[in-house]
C-alpha cells in the first residue's frame, strides 16, 4: 500500500478532478467513502443536489474563518492530498475497508488525530478498485495548523501495519531518501505516448548514467545536451553563478529539478561528487589496456573491507562509488549480459543512499577509477568477468549491511542488482571457463600447480582441486607466471582477500582473483620510459555521448 503526500492551494480544482471522469475517462464511479463528518460532507458522486463548490465551501469553512482573521491572506498551501493505492496483485476492497484506511491515515499523519474535536475537515473519495483520495483543508477549527511534520514518512509507516492487518502485500518500509514516485498523470502521459517508463524515470536513469562518467558538471550538463536532453540552469542574481538546474526529455515541455529526479541528483550533491572544470582530474598515461581495469577490481575489493569496517559512512560512501561503476560497467562491456549489467545498476541506485550521510572522500579511490573505466579500452574475457564476480559479491554484501540496519529499500534493492549480477556472470563467465580448460596446460606442468596449491593453501587443497574450475584455474596460473608472478606466492596472496569456506567453488573464486592481478612485465617495461618523462599521455577530451556511450538516446 502506497501513500504520497502533497499540498496545494486549490480545493475546488482538487473536487473537480476526483470527481470528473479523469484525464482518460479512467473514473468510474466517483464517491465519498469517508470523511470528517459524513452527514456535513455533501457527496456529488450520491446526492444530485451536491455541487463541487458546495463541498468546497464546507471542506474550506476553517480556511476561510482564518482567512478573514488575517485581513483577507488566505493560508499558504491549504490543501492535503494523498492518494492511497493498494499494490498490484493485492484483493479487493471494500468501500468499508477503504474507510478505515482513511480514517487510519489521517489519525497517524496529524490531519485529524483520533478524538480530536477540533482536527481538520477531510474527505476520502474513491474513483477506483485500487485506491482512494484523501483531501483535507490544514486548519483546524481552533484557527491552528496541524502538526502534519514528516506526514509522508507517518503515512508509510501506517500503511506498513494495514498491510499486515489486511492481509495485503507487504512493501519495505522507507527512509524519506527515495526518489520521487511519477504522478497518475505522469504514468498515463507515458502510456499515450506509448513508453515503457515516464519522462522523469528516463531523464533519472540518464542522469545518473552520465554522472556516473563525466569528471566535472560543465561536462554533465554538455553530455546530458548532447544526447537531446533540454537542461535549464538556474543563476543566481547577485553572484551569477549556477545555483540549481532543470532537465526535460526531448520534445517535452515539462522540466524536473535535478532533486524531483533524485536526492543525490541535485545541483548541490553534483558539487560534492563532480569537481569544477579547473580542479578535475583526466586521465594519466595509460599503456596497459587492462591497468584501469585492475584498478576498479582492486577498488571494489577495498569498498568489500569497507563495509565491514564498522564505519556507516565510510561504507555508504564506497556503495555510492560501486553504483557509479556498475554504471560504468555496463557501459563498456558490450555483449549478451549487457542488458543484465544495466538492470543491475539501475536497480542499485536506490541503495547508494541512505539516512547515513556517506563520506564520498573515503571512497576516492573507487570513484576515480569507476570514471577511468568509463574510458577504458573494451577487454572482453577475463578482467571484466573479474570485474563482475567481484561486483556480485558487493551487490550481495551491500544487501546484508543495509538490512543490518534496517534499511529495507535499500537491501531489497542491492538484492534485486545482485540476481541481475548474478545471471551476467553465468552468461559471460561459463564461455570463458570452458576455454580456459579447454586450454589447461600439459600434465607436468598441472602436476607443478597442485603442488604449488597444497603449499600455499593446504585447509582448501582439496576442495579446490575437485572444482571443475581447476583445470581453468590451471590455465591462469600459467599466464600468470608467464606475466612475472610466482604462482606459489600469488594463491598464498589472493587467498587471504576473503575467507573460502563459504564459497561453493573455490578453484573459480581463485581463478578471477588471479585474473585480476597486473602484468608485472608490462609494469617494469614501461619504468624507463615512466622515469624519462616521455610516457604517452591521454588524448582524452571533453566527453561527448559517444565517447561515454549512453545508451538510449532518443524518446519519442
Amino acid at each position: 500500500m502506497v501513500p504520497d503526500v502533497s499540498t496545494g492551494s486549490d480545493t475546488v480544482g482538487l473536487i473537480n478532478y476526483l470527481f470528473g471522469k479523469g484525464r482518460r475517462d479512467e473514473h468510474t464511479d466517483p464517491h465519498i467513502v469517508a470523511a470528517w463528518d459524513l452527514a456535513g460532507a455533501p457527496d456529488p458522486g450520491r446526492d444530485p443536489d451536491a455541487t463541487y463548490s458546495l463541498l468546497a465551501k464546507r471542506l474550506d469553512h476553517h480556511v476561510d474563518l482564518r482567512t478573514r482573521e488575517l485581513g483577507g491572506q488566505q493560508p499558504p498551501k491549504h490543501v492535503w492530498h494523498c492518494p492511497v493505492r493498494t499494490a498490484p496483485g493485492d484483493r479487493y476492497l471494500t468501500d468499508a475497508e477503504w474507510a478505515d484506511v482513511a480514517r487510519r491515515i489521517v489519525a497517524a499523519t496529524g490531519i485529524a488525530p483520533e478524538g480530536d474535536d477540533k482536527a481538520c475537515r477531510w474527505i476520502a473519495v474513491r474513483h477506483a478498485d485500487d485506491h482512494i483520495h484523501i483531501l483535507a483543508t490544514t486548519v483546524r477549527a481552533d484557527g491552528r495548523r496541524p502538526r502534519t511534520n514528516r506526514d509522508g514518512w507517518r503515512a508509510q509507516r501506517e500503511c506498513r501495519k494495514i498491510e499486515v492487518e489486511f492481509g495485503l502485500r507487504r512493501l519495505k518500509s522507507g527512509d524519506l531518501t527515495a526518489p520521487k514516485t511519477p504522478t497518475g498523470a505522469e504514468r498515463a502521459k507515458a502510456e499515450r505516448q506509448g513508453q515503457d517508463v515516464t519522462a522523469r524515470e528516463w531523464l533519472r536513469e540518464r542522469a545518473y548514467a552520465v554522472a556516473a562518467a563525466v569528471r566535472t558538471v560543465d561536462d554533465y550538463f554538455s553530455v546530458l545536451t548532447s544526447l537531446g536532453i533540454q537542461v535549464k540552469t538556474r543563476v543566481g542574481p547577485e553572484t551569477g553563478e549556477v545555483t540549481g538546474y532543470s532537465l526535460a526529455a526531448p520534445g517535452d515541455t515539462v522540466f524536473f529539478g535535478g532533486s524531483k529526479l533524485a536526492p543525490d541528483l541535485s545541483y548541490t550533491r553534483l558539487l560534492e561528487r563532480l569537481p569544477n572544470q579547473e580542479v578535475a582530474d583526466r586521465p594519466g598515461p595509460v599503456t596497459d589496456p587492462g591497468e584501469p581495469w585492475c584498478r576498479t577490481e582492486s577498488a571494489a575489493r577495498t569498498a568489500l573491507a569497507a563495509l565491514d569496517s564498522g564505519d556507516d559512512a565510510t561504507a555508504q560512501g564506497h556503495l555510492d562509488g560501486f553504483a557509479d561503476t556498475l554504471h560504468n560497467l555496463a557501459r563498456v562491456t558490450p555483449g549478451p549480459h549487457q542488458a543484465e549489467l544495466q538492470a543491475a545498476a539501475q536497480a542499485f541506485n536506490r541503495s547508494r543512499r541512505s539516512a547515513i550521510r556517506a563520506d564520498r572522500q573515503a571512497a576516492t579511490e573507487l570513484h576515480r577509477a569507476a570514471r577511468e573505466l568509463t574510458y577504458a579500452a573494451n577487454i572482453p574475457g577475463g578482467l571484466a568477468i573479474a570485474l563482475i564476480f567481484t561486483a556480485l559479491h558487493l551487490a550481495r554484501a551491500a544487501a546484508k549491511w543495509h538490512e543490518q540496519r534496517g534499511h529495507e529499500q535499500q537491501a531489497a534493492a542491492a538484492e534485486q542488482a545482485f540476481c541481475h549480477l548474478q545471471a551476467a556472470y553465468r552468461e559471460a563467465a561459463e564461455p570463458v571457463l570452458a576455454d580456459l580448460t579447454r586450454r589447461a596446460p600439459r600434465p607436468q606442468t598441472v602436476q607443478r600447480f597442485e603442488a604449488n596449491v597444497r603449499q600455499a593453501i593446504p585447509d582448501h587443497a582439496d576442495r579446490i582441486l575437485a572444482d571443475p574450475a581447476w583445470p581453468a584455474l590451471a590455465t591462469t596460473l600459467a599466464r600468470a607466471e608467464t606475466a612475472g608472478h610466482n604462482p606459489q606466492l600469488l594463491l598464498a596472496e589472493v587467498a587471504t582477500r576473503r575467507e573460502l569456506d563459504t564459497a561453493e567453488h573455490p578453484a573459480e573464486v581463485l581463478n578471477w582473483r588471479i585474473t585480476a592481478q597486473p602484468n608485472r612485465r608490462a609494469q617494469a617495461a614501461r619504468q624507463p620510459s615512466t622515469l624519462g618523462g616521455a610516457s604517452p599521455m591521454s588524448t582524452a577530451s571533453r566527453p561527448t555521448a559517444t565517447a561515454v556511450n549512453i545508451r538510449g538516446r532518443h524518446r519519442r
